[in-house]
C-alpha cells in the first residue's frame, strides 16, 4: 500500500531525474537477489509481488503511479511522462486486488520502450504479455477490470510492501522478486553488485571442485557452537 499523498491535491510531475542508464542496465544485469544482498538486503518490495512473466530480467528507471483502488486512470496518464528504459510502478492509496494492467496498455508502453510494469494489484491478459514479451510483477492476477474516474498523480513517491520507491530510482527486477537503488545510490549499488559476483565466482569454483559449504564458509563451528553432535 503506498503512503500517503504528500502533494496536497492530484498531480503529474513532468520532470524525473532518472539514473544513468548504463548504470541501471548493469544493476539489472546482476539481478534482484544479488542487488538485494550487495546493497544490505535492503530495497525488497516483498514476495507478494511476483513475475508474471517468467524469464525476464530487468534494470529500469522508476516512473511512478499512486491510483486509487479499481480505478486505472493514472495509469493511462502516466504512459506520456515514460521514456525508453523506464519502468511503470503503480502503488495504490488502499489494497486493489484488480486487474488494472494487460495487453492494450502494455502495447502503448511498448512503443515508448518502457521496460515493464510493476504493481501492488493486479494485473490480467497474461498470456498475452508472455507473448508479446512485455514483463509485469504484481500482487495479484485478475480478469475483474477497474473504472477511469478517480484521480490519482504520477511521479509522486509511492510505497509497495513497506519500501519507497521515487521517481526516478532504479528497478531491479527478475524472477526472483523485485528490489528498488535509491537513484543515488545506484553507482555504489553497481560497485557493490560487482564484487558480489567476483566473489561468488571464486565460491562456485570451489565447490565445483568438491570442497563442502561446512568447510568453505567455517560452518562446523557454527554447529558445535549450537550444540550439533555427529552420532
Amino acid at each position: 500500500m503506498s503512503h500517503p499523498q504528500r502533494w496536497g491535491k492530484p498531480v503529474v510531475v513532468t520532470s524525473v531525474e532518472r539514473a544513468d542508464p548504463a548504470t541501471v542496465a548493469a544493476l539489472g544485469a546482476a539481478g534482484a537477489a544479488t542487488v538485494h544482498e550487495a546493497i544490505g538486503r535492503r530495497g525488497y518490495l516483498g514476495a507478494a509481488i511476483q513475475a508474471r512473466c517468467p524469464g525476464a530480467r530487468v534494470g529500469a528507471s522508476a516512473v511512478t503511479v499512486l491510483s486509487h483502488p479499481g480505478d486505472n486512470l493514472m495509469v493511462h496518464a502516466v504512459v506520456e511522462q515514460c521514456q525508453a528504459g523506464d519502468i511503470v510502478v503503480v502503488a495504490h492509496t488502499a489494497p486493489s486486488t484488480h486487474g488494472l494492467f494487460g495487453e492494450l496498455l502494455a502495447t502503448s508502453l511498448a512503443a515508448r520502450g518502457v521496460a515493464g510494469l510493476v504493481t501492488d494489484a493486479g494485473v490480467r491478459d497474461t498470456a498475452e504479455l508472455r507473448e508479446m514479451g512485455f514483463p509485469v510483477w504484481s500482487a495479484h492476477v485478475s480478469c475483474q477490470g477497474t473504472v477511469k474516474n478517480t484521480a490519482g498523480s504520477v511521479n509522486v513517491p509511492v510505497a509497495i510492501g513497506g519500501v519507497v520507491i521515487h521517481p526516478g530510482d532504479a528497478i531491479v527486477a527478475d524472477d526472483d522478486g523485485v528490489v528498488v537503488v535509491p537513484r543515488d545510490e545506484a553507482t555504489w549499488a553497481v560497485q557493490q553488485s560487482q564484487a558480489r559476483l567476483a566473489n561468488e565466482g571464486d565460491k562456485r569454483a570451489r565447490l565445483a571442485a568438491g570442497e563442502l559449504g561446512l568447510d568453505m564458509y567455517n560452518l562446523r563451528t557454527v554447529l558445535t557452537g549450537l550444540g550439533v553432535t555427529y552420532e
